[in-house]
């Protein structure tokens, strides 16, 4: 009994590393996205144009919401694999 409660202990392990490995890259991409494009960069995004608006302008207010959600359909479909490569999709 102790052996399956180690193998089950070390799968589940196994399975949040992973999922904290995806949270390591998805979450800096929308820090840089939403901080980096709507502040640090506003002034140089601010020469380009998407809509009539400022780059740097459009994601304050709008691009990094985007993003957002394009990361959360992401984090979705990643979080599908790993449920099913380690059993957890039933």
């Amino acid at each position: 009994m102790k052996k399956q409660n180690d193998k089950k202990q070390k799968h589940a392990t196994a399975y949040w590393k992973e999922n904290l490995t995806y949270l390591a890259i998805l979450l800096p991409i929308w820090f840089l996205v939403s901080y980096g494009g709507g502040i640090l960069l506003k002034d140089w995004l601010d020469q380009f144009q998407i809509g009539g608006f400022k780059l740097g302008f459009w994601f304050a207010q709008q691009g990094s919401i985007y993003v957002f959600i394009i990361l959360i359909f992401v984090y979705v479909g990643l979080m599908n694999k790993l449920d099913k490569k380690y059993g957890y999709d039933k």
